[in-house]
């Protein structure tokens, strides 16, 4: 018998299925991991077919030396899914394989964590010497713990003592293993009455297709969630529930623990390798019927599935930008394919491209029109800093956002400040000269973080001296750029001394459960103000939050992407569904310097659909998706002059394509990427926008012709969510 193999190394020449005997001694299933001899080495492998026949020379294949595991890690489903993103994403095999495993297991340095346990033998009539006072005791204690402790808390007798009584068999020790779980806030389990819109919603979305579910903030989206769940869980199906933030995953589990309790597990980055790990082998096992968590729990270990949730779905994180690159909407929807069930997209303000698919027919919409308690949506008030400059506050804050401000202070209730930029200020510039700090691996500036009096980049993590001179013209007249969210809660501290004013940013939720600390805080706190970037846009329900300001609306729009106002309105909509969500009536506060740009005229009416109007007429006449397709092929490498020649390669046998393609390929482009350094790493592409109906044959090809030219890692997106 021979194993089909795929060597867990992520190179373009090893990507590629090798084969080896099979040991007439071994026991091997599809799925398993084994060590492999290759070459002068011992690599690990995933078995993914075992067959009576072999394509190669049989004399020249190697044996199989041993298996890894006892089990299959690797399921049918997941095998069946690598082969579709191999193909939809040109990914490499052992790249996608190690999407379904925690990267500590595939790498050996997480195990399963044992206790022991010692058990008092009621049936064992052995004297216990007068002398003996320990072994007495012991006796004693494991009585009164109902005749079983563990190893720690018997360890206070020492352990001659134990092992005494071990040899006499009096009592008697095993090992278990011990499940390491992720801390998760506590939460009431409460039944909500549920509104007509929610029942209907609930009614229709089980059928095996895919659901746009359109809610307002606050309709009750995640309690439509959690009786789909309930559904299909009475069906003995299981279920995933994706959201896009890790911020969320405290609160949402909190919800689900109360309603499901061990029948569900987390998984997201921020938890331990153990927890990780356990969480991972309770969906594996069975143990656990719900994953919940951020992109990556989509390749949960699920088997049965009976829905597949992703909430806040127009989220450019559930798109993968770092290798290996997916978008979390195409393997959910294949997963959705597998196992015959429905897939559920879940939005205040869904993507242009899905609820143009709505509108085609590809996905059902359902609508949740209002909110759940019957309340209105917050009131939208735009300040137009202009105006305020003009009357002399060159302030941070607009003169009625801070009496809103001191109106919640007043009534002990809560407000959220969102400004989408962490760091104190976005650079240093010298005033006299325009130098401006930049990080010395990266072509970007580098950002002010006054509490730790560092110039940081966001980019590769490296931390410089703040500058108290200009290094070209020795000017000590330094100025700094936009503010950030440590700047904001400054001077809210001067205005507002002795309020309590929380930070909530990448920078003040590094630390493990500093998401849960921060928003249980903030929770418990009255008054108390929250800052922060999109962690606090989205998902979270605090019922005395009144008041939301939006300190910097124009941050987003004007980035040179065709999604900039598609952003800047979900934002805007998202945070505003933060304030009333209770009994008390919610307010917003939007400071803008472009008051009338159409963007924030329907922001400010919630108006989705008049958006979306606008929004698909001027992509449709411009031709930008979801109209047509964009590919990004992005190329990389620490030699300049190597990535350019690459580049212009590639290029010269592309352009053939559009003489083939003259009415299909729109617009073709090889260019330096907007950043033109990354890690001292440099990057070009080239840039296609064609339309859709010849879009699957025109990207084969370029993957053709990519793979026949280059040697190293390219890599390719489509629709990137970030054209920097």
């Amino acid at each position: 018998m021979y194993a089909k193999i795929i060597i867990d190394q992520d190179a373009k020449a090893l990507d590629k299925v090798f084969e080896y005997v099979l040991p007439t001694d071994m026991e091997l299933s599809i799925g398993m991991r084994v060590y492999v001899p290759f070459g002068k080495r011992v690599l690990q492998g995933f078995v993914v077919d075992i067959s009576d026949e072999c394509v190669y020379e049989k004399d020249k294949l190697k044996a199989i030396i041993s298996k890894i595991d006892d089990y299959p890690v690797i399921k049918t489903e997941m095998l069946e899914l690598m082969k579709f993103m191999a193909k939809k994403n040109h990914l490499k095999l052992a790249s996608i394989l190690r999407l379904f495993l925690p990267s500590e297991m595939r790498e050996g340095k997480v195990k399963e964590l044992f206790e022991t346990i010692y058990s008092y033998n009621c049936n064992i009539e052995k004297k216990i010497p007068k002398n003996a006072k320990k072994q007495a005791e012991i006796i004693e204690y494991l009585k009164e713990c109902g005749g079983r402790a563990t190893s720690s808390q018997l360890a206070k007798f020492g352990y001659s003592a134990i092992n005494s009584l071990l040899e006499k068999e009096i009592i008697n020790k095993e090992k278990r293993v011990v499940m390491r779980s992720p801390f998760v806030l506590s939460a009431e389990s409460k039944r909500v009455k549920l509104n007509n819109s929610q029942i209907r919603a609930i009614e229709t979305m089980c059928e095996d297709k895919t659901y746009l579910l359109h809610g307002v903030t606050g309709s009750g989206k995640t309690e439509v969630y959690m009786n789909l769940i309930e559904s299909v869980l009475s069906q003995g199906k299981n279920a995933i529930m994706l959201v896009p933030e890790i911020s969320l995953t405290p609160q949402i589990m909190s919800n689900f623990k109360a309603r499901f309790g061990e029948l569900v597990a987390l998984l997201h980055s921020g938890l331990s390798a153990g927890e990780r790990f356990d969480e991972w082998k309770r969906i594996f096992s069975g143990q656990a019927r719900i994953a919940i968590g951020a992109r990556s729990a989509i390749f949960a270990p699920v088997e049965n599935v009976g829905v597949i949730i992703i909430d806040e779905e127009h989220e450019q994180s559930y798109i993968s930008e770092a290798n290996p690159r997916f978008d979390t909407h195409d393997v959910a929807e294949f997963r959705a394919r597998y196992n015959h069930c429905p897939l559920i997209l879940g939005s205040a303000t869904p993507s242009i491209e899905s609820y143009e698919k709505a509108k085609q027919g590809y996905y059902e919409l359902v609508e949740l029109p209002v909110r759940a308690n019957g309340k209105e949506l917050p009131k939208i008030q735009i300040i137009d800093m202009m105006n305020e400059f003009r009357s002399g506050n060159s302030g941070i804050f607009s003169s009625q956002l801070l009496a809103d401000l001191t109106n919640v202070i007043n009534q002990r209730k809560q407000a959220m400040i969102f400004i989408n930029r962490r760091g104190y200020s976005s650079f240093l510039r010298c005033r006299d000269c325009g130098y401006i700090a930049k990080c010395v691996d990266c072509d970007v500036s580098l950002v002010y973080h006054r509490e730790d009096n560092r110039l940081k980049c966001h980019y590769c993590g490296k931390q410089f001296k703040v500058l108290t001179h200009c290094p070209i013209c020795y000017s000590e007249n330094i100025r700094q750029g936009a503010v950030g969210t440590e700047q904001v809660v400054d001077k809210l501290r001067e205005y507002f001394p002795d309020v309590k004013i929380l930070r909530m940013d990448n920078d003040t939720t590094k630390t493990k459960n500093a998401h849960q600390k921060i928003l249980s805080e903030f929770k418990n706190t009255l008054p108390a103000i929250l800052v922060g970037t999109q962690m606090i846009a989205k998902g979270h329900d605090f019922e005395n939050v009144v008041l939301v300001g939006i300190v910097d609306a124009d941050q987003s729009l004007y980035h040179a992407d065709y999604r900039s106002t598609e952003r800047t309105f979900q934002l805007i909509t998202q945070v505003s569904g933060r304030a009333g969500r209770s009994e008390n009536e919610g307010k917003v506060v939007l400071q803008t310097y472009s008051p009338r740009h159409y963007v924030y005229k329907f922001a400010s009416n919630y108006d989705y659909k008049g958006f979306f109007r606008k929004e698909e007429n001027i992509r449709q006449t411009a031709q930008f998706p979801p109209f047509t397709r964009i590919l990004r092929i992005l190329f990389s490498d620490h030699d300049e002059n190597y990535v350019r020649e690459l580049l212009k390669i590639c290029y010269t046998e592309i352009e053939k394509l559009k003489n083939e393609y003259k009415d299909d390929i729109i617009y073709l482009d090889a260019m330096k990427s907007p950043i033109k350094r990354i890690q001292d790493k440099y990057r070009y592409q080239i840039m296609m926008r064609f339309k859709l109906d010849r879009a699957d044959e025109i990207e084969e090809k370029i993957f053709d012709i990519v793979d026949n030219t280059t040697k190293t890692s390219v890599f390719f997106e489509v629709n990137p969510q970030n054209l920097s």
